[in-house]
C-alpha cells in the first residue's frame, strides 16, 4: 500500500512538472517541430492506445509493439544521462565567470573613483581662476551704468537748465526738440525718486512744462482774441513751433489750444446765421454750406502750415461746425413748426446730405468718435425686380445699369452721415403723411385706370402678363425706400415701413381680390339652375376667354408682388437700424398674395369643373342598361374633352412666366374633377354588361385626356411633372376597378365579393353597396351580399383603427394599361 501511494504521488507530483502553459508549449513546438503523438500536449494514453490496437486481431502484435516502446524509453533515458552528465560542469564553470566579473566590476569601480575625484580637483581650481573674473564683471557693469546715469544726470541737469532759458526767450522751436528729449531721459530716473537732487530736477521740469502751457495759451490768446478781429499779419512761426510744443505737453493744453481757435474761427457763422436771421431758415440753408466751405478754404491758405498736420484742424472745424448747425436747425424747426412743408424739408434734407457726402470725400472722419459703423454692401438682387439697383437719380430716376457689366460692391457707409441731417429725423412726420397720401391716391388712381382700360385682351401681349401698376408701385416704394434710409434709419424707417404694408394690403384687396371675376353665385361656384339647364348642345355658364385671361393675370402679378415683397423685406433689413431689424415683418403681406394666388387658381379650377359638370350629370341620367354595343366614346366625354381644350391651352399661354402655378392648377383640377366622376358613377343605376363596357372605354377615354392635360393643345409637348401622373393613374384606376367589378357575374357570391376587396381594396359597406346598385341587384339579393361582405374582410393589424378602408395591393399602372388594351382588341372584334 505504501509503495502504490508514492507511485501516485509521484505520477502527480511528475504531472504537476511536465503540465505547461499554452506559450511555452506554443515556443517549445516551434523549436522542437515533432509529429510523435507523445509529444502533444494534449496526449491521450487511450487514444493512442487504441490507435496502436483498432482491433482485437492487432493485439496479436502486442509483443512487438511493447518491445518498440521499450526500446524508445531506453533511447530516452540514454539521451538524458548524456545530457546530464553533460550539464556536470556547467555550475562549476559558471560560478568561475561569475567570481571573475566581480573582480572586474571592483577594479572599473576604482577607476571611476579616482575619475571623480580628479574632476572634483579642476572644479574647484576653475572657480579659483575665475572669483576674480566674476567681480570684474560685476565691476564693469556697475561701472558702466553708473557713468551711463552720470551722463543722462548731466544731460537733465543741463537741459533743464536751457529749457528754462529758452521757454523765457519763447524759443519754441528748440523748446520743442529738448522738451521731449528731457522727458525721455527724466523717464530713467524713476527708481531714483527718493534722491533729493533728482527729485529737484523733476519737479523744475513739471513747473516748466506748466508754465510752457500757460505761456502758449496767451500767446495763442493774444493772437486770436475771443472777442474781436484776428491778428493782423496771420499766423506767426512763434505760435507753429508752439504747436509743436504742444504736442509734448499736457494734452488739454492742445485741446484747449483746438476749442480756442474753433470756437473764434466761428464766431462770425454764430452772428450772421442767428435764430432771429432771414437766412437761419430751411430754405437758405445753401448758404451754411456755401459759408463754412470759403471758411475752409480760408483756413488752408492762412494757417494750413500753423497747425501739425495730424491736429486734422480742418476737419474738426468742419466737424464743429455741423454739431452748431444741428442745433440750431433744431432750434429753428421746433420754433417754426408749423412752416415746415414737405418740399422745403426735402430740399434741406437733400442739401445737407449732399454736405454730409462732401465731408464723406474730403475727410476720413477720424476726429469723430461716435461715428456710424460701417454696414455691409448691398446684396445684388434678382432682375425683373425695382430693388435690383442700389442707387437712384436726385431726380428719383431709376440709374440704368449694363447688366454685361459687373456689379460692383456699394461703398461703407459715410461715417458723417447724420451728423447734421439727425435734427430732421423728428420732423419727418410731414414727410410720412405726405407719402401715406401719396401712396392713397396713386392706389385710386390704379382702381380708377384699370376700370377705364378694362380687363387685359385676349390674344394681345397682356393678356397673362404682370399688371402695368404693380411695377409701377414697387418702383415707388424704392424711391421712398431710398429715400428715407437717406433721412433717417430709425423709427421713421418703421413709420414707412408700416405705410408699405398698409398699401401693399390695399393692392392685393383693391386691385388684384377685387378685380377678380366674380361667379354666378355668392357662394363661388356656378348656380345649380345653370347646371341643371344643360341640354344636347348647350353649356353651362362659364368665364369668357378675357375673363380667364383677367384670372392669369392676377395670379402673375401676385406672384411678383410676393417674390418682390420679400425683396423688399430683405431691403428693408439692410436699411434699418440693427436693432429695429426684428419689427420689419411682411409675412402678413405675403400671405395675403399667396391668397390671391390661391384665389386665382381655384377660380379657374372651378370654372372648367363646373363646364364639366352638365356632361356628368347627362352621364348619370343616361340608360345604360339599353345600351346594346360599344361605340365609339360617349357625347359626354366629348363634351368633357371640348372644355378641356377649350380652357387649358388658353391658360397655360397665360401662365407661361409662372410654370409651378399651372402645375397647381392642373394637380387641383384633376383632385377635384376625378371624384366627382367617380360620384356620378354611381349614380349609374342598372348597369348592362355591354353599358359597364362603353363606360369603361369612356372612363379610359378620360384617363388618356387628362394624363396629356399639362399638354393639351401645345405644339411642343412636354412630359407631365410624376406627381400629377401619379395622381391621374391612381385616381382613374379606381373608377376602372369599379367598372370592372359592375362587369363581372355576381354569382357566386364568394368570388365575387374576395374579387371586389381584391379589385377595389375598399373595406367601406356603403361603397359596396353602391356597386351593386350598380350592378341592379335587388335589396334581398343586397342584404345577403353585404353580410358575406363583412364577414370576408380581411382582420386589420393589431394597432391599427378598425376603420373601412384597407390597404391592398393594386395593379400596376403598366399592368392596367394591357389589360385596357385587351378590353379595347375585344371591343373591335365584337364591332
Amino acid at each position: 500500500m505504501m509503495m502504490e501511494e508514492e507511485e501516485l504521488e509521484f505520477a502527480e507530483d511528475l504531472e504537476a512538472i511536465l503540465h505547461l502553459t499554452p506559450e511555452v508549449q506554443l515556443a517549445i513546438e516551434q523549436v522542437f517541430p515533432s509529429q510523435d503523438p507523445l509529444d502533444r500536449a494534449d496526449f491521450n494514453a487511450v487514444e493512442y492506445i487504441n490507435t496502436l490496437f483498432p482491433t482485437e486481431q492487432s493485439l496479436a502484435n502486442i509483443d512487438d509493439v511493447v518491445n518498440k516502446i521499450r526500446l524508445k524509453i531506453r533511447c530516452l533515458d540514454d539521451n538524458i544521462r548524456t545530457v546530464v552528465r553533460g550539464q556536470t560542469n556547467v555550475g562549476q564553470d559558471g560560478r568561475q565567470a561569475l567570481e571573475e566579473a566581480q573582480v572586474a566590476i571592483g577594479q572599473l569601480f576604482g577607476k571611476i573613483k579616482d575619475i571623480k575625484d580628479k574632476a572634483e580637483k579642476s572644479e574647484q581650481m576653475v572657480k579659483e581662476i575665475t572669483r576674480d573674473i566674476k567681480q570684474l564683471d560685476h565691476a564693469k557693469r556697475h561701472l558702466t551704468t553708473s557713468i551711463t546715469t552720470l551722463n543722462h544726470l548731466h544731460m537733465l541737469a543741463g537741459g533743464v537748465d536751457s529749457l528754462e532759458a529758452m521757454t523765457r526767450k519763447r524759443q519754441y522751436g528748440e523748446v520743442a526738440n529738448l522738451l521731449q528729449g528731457v522727458v525721455n531721459v527724466l523717464e530713467h530716473f524713476h527708481k531714483y525718486m527718493g534722491i533729493p537732487q533728482i527729485r529737484q530736477l523733476s519737479e523744475r521740469v513739471k513747473v516748466a512744462q506748466s508754465e510752457l502751457g500757460t505761456q502758449i495759451l496767451a500767446d495763442f490768446e493774444e493772437a486770436f482774441p475771443a472777442q474781436g478781429s484776428k491778428r493782423a499779419g496771420g499766423p506767426s512761426n512763434v505760435l507753429r513751433d508752439a504747436c509743436l510744443v504742444a504736442n509734448v505737453l499736457d494734452p488739454r493744453i492742445k485741446q484747449e489750444i483746438i476749442k480756442k481757435f474753433i470756437r473764434q474761427h466761428l464766431s462770425e457763422y454764430m452772428v450772421l446765421f442767428q435764430e432771429n436771421q432771414d437766412v437761419a431758415w430751411l430754405d437758405k440753408i445753401d448758404r451754411r454750406y456755401a459759408w463754412i466751405k470759403r471758411q475752409l478754404v480760408d483756413y488752408e491758405e492762412k494757417y494750413g502750415r500753423m497747425f501739425p498736420e495730424e491736429w486734422c484742424m480742418t476737419e474738426r472745424i468742419a466737424v464743429e461746425f455741423c454739431h452748431i448747425t444741428r442745433t440750431e436747425l433744431a432750434k429753428v424747426m421746433r420754433t417754426r413748426a408749423k412752416e415746415i412743408e414737405v418740399k422745403l424739408l426735402l430740399f434741406a434734407i437733400q442739401r445737407t446730405t449732399n454736405f454730409e457726402g462732401l465731408l464723406a470725400k474730403r475727410f476720413s472722419g477720424c476726429t469723430l468718435t461716435d461715428g456710424p459703423g460701417v454696414k455691409k454692401p448691398e446684396t445684388p438682387l434678382e432682375s425683373t425686380n425695382p430693388f435690383l439697383e442700389d442707387e437712384i437719380g436726385e431726380d428719383g430716376s431709376e440709374m440704368e445699369e449694363d447688366l454685361d457689366r459687373p456689379k460692383k460692391h456699394k461703398a461703407p457707409d459715410n461715417p458723417f452721415h447724420g451728423i447734421i441731417s439727425k435734427c430732421f429725423e423728428s420732423h419727418l412726420y410731414v414727410y410720412i403723411e405726405s407719402q401715406d397720401k401719396n401712396l392713397g391716391e396713386m392706389i385710386d388712381r390704379f382702381v380708377s385706370d384699370f376700370r377705364a382700360q378694362g380687363p387685359p385682351k385676349a390674344g394681345t401681349e397682356d393678356g397673362g402678363a404682370v399688371l402695368p401698376s404693380c411695377a409701377d408701385l414697387f418702383v415707388y416704394y424704392k424711391k421712398c425706400m431710398v429715400q428715407c434710409s437717406q433721412l433717417s434709419t430709425g423709427e421713421p424707417m418703421i413709420a414707412f415701413t408700416t405705410i408699405f404694408q398698409k398699401y401693399l394690403r390695399e393692392y392685393a384687396w383693391k386691385i388684384l381680390s377685387g378685380n377678380l371675376p366674380k361667379t354666378s353665385s355668392n357662394s363661388g361656384g356656378l348656380t345649380i339652375k345653370s347646371l341643371l339647364q344643360e341640354k344636347e348642345g348647350s353649356e353651362a355658364a362659364k368665364f369668357t376667354v378675357e375673363e380667364l385671361c383677367l384670372i392669369c393675370s392676377i395670379l402673375s402679378t401676385a406672384e411678383y408682388c410676393l417674390a418682390t415683397t420679400q425683396q423688399l423685406e430683405e431691403k428693408l433689413k439692410e436699411k434699418v437700424d440693427k436693432n429695429l431689424v426684428e419689427r420689419i415683418n411682411l409675412t402678413g403681406e405675403m400671405d395675403t398674395f399667396s391668397n390671391v394666388i390661391s384665389n386665382s387658381i381655384q377660380l379657374l379650377v372651378q370654372d372648367l369643373d363646373a363646364a364639366c359638370d352638365p356632361a356628368l350629370t347627362a352621364m348619370s341620367k343616361m340608360p345604360w342598361q339599353s345600351v346594346e354595343h360599344v361605340g365609339d366614346q360617349s357625347p359626354y366625354v366629348t363634351s368633357v374633352i371640348m372644355h378641356i381644350k377649350q380652357n387649358v391651352p388658353i391658360i397655360r399661354d397665360n401662365l407661361a412666366s409662372t410654370r409651378k402655378y399651372f402645375t397647381q392648377f392642373c394637380i387641383k383640377f384633376t383632385n377635384s374633377f376625378i371624384p366627382k366622376f367617380i360620384n356620378h358613377l354611381f349614380r349609374c343605376k342598372t348597369i348592362s354588361m355591354v353599358g359597364a363596357e362603353q363606360l369603361l372605354l369612356d372612363t379610359h377615354s378620360l384617363k388618356t385626356v387628362l394624363l396629356d392635360l399639362p399638354s393639351i393643345g401645345s405644339q411642343v409637348v412636354r412630359k407631365a411633372p410624376a406627381s400629377y401622373t401619379k395622381i391621374v393613374v391612381k385616381g382613374m384606376t379606381r373608377a376602372e376597378m369599379i367598372l370592372k367589378v359592375v362587369m363581372a357575374p355576381h354569382e357566386p357570391s364568394v368570388v365575387f365579393v374576395d374579387n371586389y376587396i381584391k379589385l377595389l381594396a375598399d373595406g367601406n359597406p356603403e361603397t359596396f353597396q353602391k356597386t351593386l346598385d350598380m350592378k341592379g341587384l335587388k335589396r334581398s339579393e343586397q342584404s345577403s351580399m353585404l353580410e358575406l361582405f363583412r364577414q370576408r374582410l380581411p382582420t386589420p393589424p393589431s394597432g391599427t383603427d378598425g376603420g373601412p378602408s384597407l390597404s391592398f395591393s393594386t395593379p400596376t399602372p403598366e399592368q392596367e394599361n394591357s389589360r385596357i388594351r385587351k378590353l379595347e382588341k375585344l371591343i373591335k372584334k365584337r364591332l
